[in-house]
């Protein structure tokens, strides 16, 4: 008898560490926010148009050098990007570092293509004058 009643006694403390262990709510789980989707694609198109107008535009109003053109641009996107970012995490919606990491390599991206751009568009200046 003293047998069954320690098997009884084991038999209910492994039942309560079973629910103890068991939280209490189900977790909601994680959204999905996956490296390749639409709204990083949308985030690198933006991010690019942004560097580039911002690198154009600094060109327009008389940015001589490419160092202040290229500072414009990339200030331009990576502030809207770190802004979104910053507002979804006050709230406003889902922060994410990938989001972030595609605003940067649409940055990138966008300056590169502006950089081109001037460079190929720049007028040659003859051989001997370039010394």
């Amino acid at each position: 008898m003293k047998r069954s009643l320690a098997i009884a006694f084991a038999a209910l403390i492994a039942f309560a560490l079973v629910l103890a262990a068991r939280p209490a709510q189900a977790e909601p789980k994680a959204p999905v926010d996956p490296f390749f989707g639409r709204d990083k694609a949308l985030h690198f198109g933006f991010s690019a148009v942004l560097a580039g107008t911002g690198y154009g535009g600094a060109a327009l109003v008389g940015f001589d050098h490419r160092a202040d053109r290229v500072a414009l641009g990339a200030s331009l996107a990576i502030g809207a990007g770190f802004t979104k970012e910053v507002l979804d995490a006050a709230g406003l919606g889902t922060p994410s570092w990938k989001d972030f990491a595609w605003d940067v390599l649409g940055t990138l991206v966008g300056l590169g293509v502006s950089i081109s751009i001037d460079y190929a568009t720049q007028p040659r200046r003859p051989a001997a004058l370039a010394r």
